[in-house]
This record gives structure tokens, C-alpha cells and sequence, in this order.
């Protein structure tokens, strides 16, 4: 019996179909939209059993082809560009296409965890709780996650589930292989890149009552996403939405001193200070850009109450730990 993962070429669903290989787990299939034909190296290192573009998947679904054949689902395919203006392709992509496979699933009776996001809460005003109360999207992204988690709150309550689905509202995501995610990468990713080339890194000033590079969000390292996800692989009885992030929201300044020290004790130099950072020069802060006003969360953190009653007890790395290793994994040394 095999397992699919969507998305398995891109930065979550890579990093899952690691992880299942290292539990011996080989039997996958893999879809994704090799368009962008580079993201093959996600997947090259990796063992799956077959790869099917996204297209041939949702027609190859249809005709039966994988009836009886299957566990479980691990969604993460999706349109995750939040300045993406097509609400029809947006709608598509991240509702109809998750709709189509939780029914399928259910059809089947295979567990079903899919990628929700954090964007559901919008500016974070009413909260993180994964309560409609919370619930105010900015953009058409967040708007194409919420729709399907409104769906599925009604089956629930409906009584209507016949088999595990569960759904994750992901929260500022970062590590290994998010490389050609371009300018939708983590900020720990863009303020490595930046120091390698300048040898200094750049934030947003202040904004909505935020000091400079003191906009916090909740960052979440992609191996604990991972262990999350394969944490409700293995505990199939439970069902629902649940937050994941750290529970901890920490600024880009700290994002931007963990990334430029590792890389300065690589070097052999001495780690600074935020403030001598600043002397020198290493870090310095730009115009909040325009463009951005009144769509931006200058705050996110998880509130893990559901996950926790759920039973997911592990710790998250911080960013002091999980940014200095991911820059380590940039630089090489791991």
C-alpha cells in the first residue's frame, strides 16, 4: 500500500518524503508541477516509487487507477504566493483541488493530512486560535485555505468522516530545501543569501507601531512541521485543525543575528550584537514598503492549546536553534 504526497517536489512535501524514506518507508508516490523543471533536485536524493504530474494525478484519481492502493494523502501541494492576484487559479489550486482529494480519501477510508496556513488569521487582531472568531484572511490565499477548513469543520460536525483528515495551519515555515521558492523563501534563507553576497543584511524599519526589525512572527522550523505531520500519520484516530508553530513569536532582528553569527563562526570572526551589528554596518534597516501596508502581520503566534490536547507533546526549536542549523546546512556542515 502506498502513500501519496503532494507537493513532494517542493519544500514541505520534500522534506516529508525525506523523512518517510528514513522510517524505510519507499513505496510513494510523488505529484507535483515540474514546470519549473529544477525542482527535480528536491526529489533526486530521495527514493519514491512513481511521479506523477499534478494533472495526470487529478485525471489518473478520477479513473480509479489508485482505488485500493492507498493509506494515506499528505497534501502540501499549493499556490503558497500570497501576493498571487488570480482568485480563479488561487481557488482552484488550494480549495478545489483539496476538496476533490478529501473526498476521495474518504471514499477510500485513507488518512488525510493536508497544508492549511496561518493566513487564515490575517492581521492577527482577533487571535490565533483556530476559531472562526479568528478567522479574517487579507488575500485570496488566505481566503482558499479557509474555505476548505469552513468545509470540513461542517463534515466534522456533520458526523460525515469516515476516516482521518487533518488539517495544518503552518506559520512561518523554514529550512532545507526551499531554495526555489525565490521571493516566497523564509527570511532565514533571503539574510543568509544576502550576507554570503553583501556581508550584510537588510530589514524592514519600522511599521504599525513596531521598531524596526521588531515585526515578530512565529517561525517554525520545517523539521518540526515534518514531525508533525507524521506524528498524526501514526496516531490516525485524530481528526481537526490545529495550529503549528512554535507558540512563540520571535522578531526578524533575532532571525538576522542567528543567520549572520553562524555564519561569522564559520568564518572564524567573533558573533556580534544586535547594536554592533548596526555600528558595523552588518544589518541595516529600509522603508517599510508601500506596497505592503495594510496587508502585512507585523505579529503571528500559534496558540497550541488543540495541538497539545490532541496529544503532540514535542518541543520546537527556537530560532536560535533551528536557524543555526539550517545556515550550518547552507554552509555545508551538516
Amino acid at each position: 500500500m502506498a502513500i501519496i504526497v503532494t507537493g513532494a517536489a517542493g519544500f514541505i512535501g520534500s522534506n516529508i518524503v525525506k523523512a518517510l524514506n528514513e522510517r524505510g518507508e519507499t513505496d510513494i508516490i510523488a505529484v507535483d508541477n515540474l514546470t519549473r523543471g529544477d525542482k527535480f533536485r528536491n526529489l533526486a536524493d530521495l527514493q519514491i516509487a512513481h511521479y506523477l504530474d499534478k494533472q495526470d494525478f487529478i485525471e489518473e484519481l478520477a479513473a480509479g487507477s489508485f482505488d485500493g492502493m492507498v493509506t494515506a494523502v499528505l497534501h502540501q501541494g499549493a499556490c503558497s504566493d500570497t501576493m498571487e492576484h488570480n482568485g480563479k487559479y488561487m481557488m482552484d489550486n488550494n480549495y478545489q483541488y483539496t476538496l476533490s482529494l478529501f473526498e476521495w480519501c474518504q471514499a477510500e477510508e485513507a488518512q488525510f493530512l493536508f497544508a492549511s496556513s496561518a493566513a487564515t488569521y490575517g492581521n492577527g487582531d482577533n487571535g490565533f486560535i483556530e476559531a472562526p472568531d479568528c478567522e479574517k484572511p487579507l488575500n485570496v490565499y488566505g481566503y482558499s485555505k479557509l474555505l476548505f477548513d469552513q468545509v470540513l469543520r461542517q463534515r466534522i460536525a456533520a458526523g460525515e468522516i469516515t476516516a482521518q483528515v487533518a488539517g495544518f495551519r503552518y506559520f512561518n515555515v523554514y529550512g532545507p530545501r526551499e531554495w526555489h521558492k525565490e521571493r516566497m523563501a523564509s527570511v532565514a534563507f533571503h539574510h543568509f543569501n544576502q550576507y554570503q553576497a553583501t556581508g550584510k543584511v537588510k530589514l524592514f524599519g519600522e511599521y504599525g507601531g513596531y521598531p524596526a526589525g521588531g515585526h515578530t512572527r512565529d517561525f517554525v522550523s520545517v523539521e518540526d512541521v515534518v514531525k508533525v505531520n507524521l506524528w498524526f500519520l501514526d496516531n490516525p484516530e485524530v481528526c481537526g485543525i490545529y495550529n503549528v508553530g512554535t507558540g512563540h513569536s520571535q522578531s526578524f532582528n533575532d532571525i538576522a543575528i542567528t543567520a549572520v553569527n553562524t555564519c561569522r563562526v564559520a568564518e572564524g570572526k567573533s558573533v556580534l550584537t544586535l547594536d554592533e551589528m548596526l555600528a558595523e554596518g552588518v544589518l541595516e534597516y529600509t522603508d517599510f514598503p508601500d506596497a505592503l501596508k495594510g496587508k502585512y502581520q507585523c505579529f503571528t503566534e500559534a496558540d497550541l492549546t488543540l495541538l497539545r490536547e490532541a496529544g503532540y507533546q514535542e518541543k520546537f526549536l527556537t530560532v536560535e536553534q533551528g536557524v543555526k542549523r539550517y545556515v550550518e546546512s547552507l554552509l555545508g556542515l551538516r
